[in-house]
């Protein structure tokens, strides 16, 4: 547990060599990473953040933003002696305040990789379904309406149907987390989301925009765009994946994250760095590469 402005965050740190921060989407908390997080810490020090409010962390009491979510990771990297650039990973949330950082932080920032994260605001059609949902949950706790509103928001039809561990984790993280605490994140984080388009072309640092087939929040066609304004930017795209694609394509995510990383540092060495990178990738350059799809 680590004091920070937005109250104690529960951090695990695993692996060895660089560091890298994962920071988990809005309703999840570190064990979302559990099946991407052996691969990746044979290759960096995973520092796995719990945001506010989300697994054992605490939280301020009052409502926060996307800017304090850096400043409270700066605070983390602080108290572990991070000095030198981090690779940052982050899912949907995680993605959110990663594109902040690399924004507002880019000395720290090594490289970005933001994996089903819409760049633009809540649309209104997505707040019209969240705030009755919260409002279910503010009077009945995480009852089944919450519990399947939400399972369905986050994972693909393929991931629910077949991936029965993945649906637990998700319902488990709502039944156990903190009502009044959770409540809050989603006010701060998702009702209160900045649409974040403006930042995109002062991030410099190498960023890789995953999204999944089946989010309807963040399109394939919508992350290239997104990509395109970033002046080191690419995208991909994971079939059969929505929201939380480390959880839901493990394989594939640490196949893109570790092909990027290699890249990133022209390591010859690592076999991942000699296939292509990503699907649908836009690298910024004239003449985009031919579409392809990772499973």
């Amino acid at each position: 547990m680590i004091d920070t402005t937005l109250g104690a965050l529960a951090v695990r740190v695993v692996g060895s060599g660089p560091t890298a921060v994962l920071w988990p989407s809005l309703f999840m908390d570190g064990r979302s990473w559990d099946r991407v997080a052996p691969t990746l810490a044979q290759h960096r020090r995973l520092v796995v953040i719990d945001g506010p409010g989300h697994g054992s962390s605490g939280d301020p009491g009052r409502r926060y933003s996307l800017r304090e979510c850096v400043t409270a990771t700066e605070q983390v990297l602080d108290r572990l002696s991070v000095t030198d650039p981090v690779d940052w990973v982050g899912n949907a949330w995680g993605g959110h305040v990663g594109l902040r950082f690399a924004a507002d932080l880019a000395w720290r920032c090594r490289s970005l990789v933001t994996l089903g994260t819409p760049v633009a605001a809540l649309s209104r059609t997505e707040r019209l379904r969240t705030y009755p949902l919260l409002a279910v949950h503010g009077v009945l706790g995480p009852n089944e309406l919450v519990l399947s509103g939400v399972t369905e928001v986050l994972l693909s039809a393929h991931t629910r149907a077949n991936d029965p561990d993945a649906v637990h984790l998700v319902r488990a993280s709502l039944l156990h987390a903190n009502r009044r605490m959770l409540r809050n994140a989603v006010r701060s984080i998702s009702l209160g989301r900045e649409d974040l388009t403006d930042l995109l072309p002062r991030i410099t640092s190498p960023t890789l925009l995953v999204t999944g087939s089946e989010h309807s929040g963040f399109t394939p066609a919508q992350g290239q765009a997104a990509a395109r304004t970033i002046p080191n930017g690419r995208a991909a795209v994971v079939t059969d994946a929505a929201y939380l694609v480390p959880l839901e394509a493990p394989t594939a995510t640490t196949t893109l994250i570790r092909g990027f990383w290699a890249q990133c540092a022209g390591d010859v060495h690592d076999p991942t760095s000699r296939q292509r990178l990503a699907v649908g990738e836009s690298t910024g350059a004239p003449g985009p590469p031919d579409p392809e799809t990772l499973r």
